[in-house]
């Protein structure tokens, strides 16, 4: 796989800047629920180096090691976690840490790197809120206002992600759906614009 410091390559092209916009995405939720651990295991640093190694890297500094390293030591964290809340936090800011080696591979698991935060964020907001799926609808669309135009053209170069059993799974995948079903409407909306002004030019 060819690779460069401005972009990497394999089933398409990832220029840093779009890494940079997904690490940006993923970081946000990610210290939207880092509170949860940090009350849960107020000793261990390990999540928060993660979303500190992602901001770094989203600042404009080269992904290095540090992020593998970090992003590794998240997860480990988040194994050792005590509650379900807790880990779906750790596990975030790994996956922030991350995000800036997302792989320019076609299939369908890599968009966890790019939506699961989101979607654990809302699932920790109905575990605090008693389970209420409202509450995880609610954040989901606070997740597709955050969505830029740049974001949702890289996830699309994905295909769609799976509908598995969990229900972090479950919301990454409405989630998906939801930004790639905007995004068609935009298009065709943008298209029927271009026909129409192309008939009028005709007419006149």
């Amino acid at each position: 796989m060819a690779q460069s410091t401005h972009t990497v390559s394999g089933d398409f092209d990832l220029t840093m800047d779009e890494l940079r916009v997904v690490a940006r995405y993923v970081v946000r939720h990610a210290e939207d629920v880092l509170p949860v651990f940090e009350q849960a295991v107020p000793d261990d640093p390990r999540p928060r180096a993660a979303i500190d190694a992602a901001w770094a890297f989203i600042n404009g500094a080269n992904r290095t090691k540090l992020q593998r390293i970090t992003s590794l030591d998240a997860h480990r964290a988040a194994r050792s976690a005590p509650s379900e809340a807790a880990r779906l936090a750790a596990r975030s800011a790994g996956d922030a840490a991350s995000a800036a080696y997302l792989h320019p591979i076609a299939q369908a698991g890599q968009v966890g790197h790019i939506l699961r935060a989101s979607a654990s964020a809302a699932r920790i907001g109905e575990m605090e809120a008693g389970g209420d799926p409202a509450i995880g609808e609610t954040l989901l669309e606070r997740s597709r206002r955050r969505a830029t135009p740049v974001l949702i053209d890289v996830l699309r170069r994905y295909p769609p992600a799976a509908i598995g059993r969990s229900r972090v799974a479950q919301l990454m995948s409405t989630l998906d759906h939801s930004l790639r079903q905007a995004a068609d409407r935009s298009s065709g909306h943008t298209a029927g614009s271009r026909a129409d002004a192309r008939g009028k030019e005709r007419k006149a």
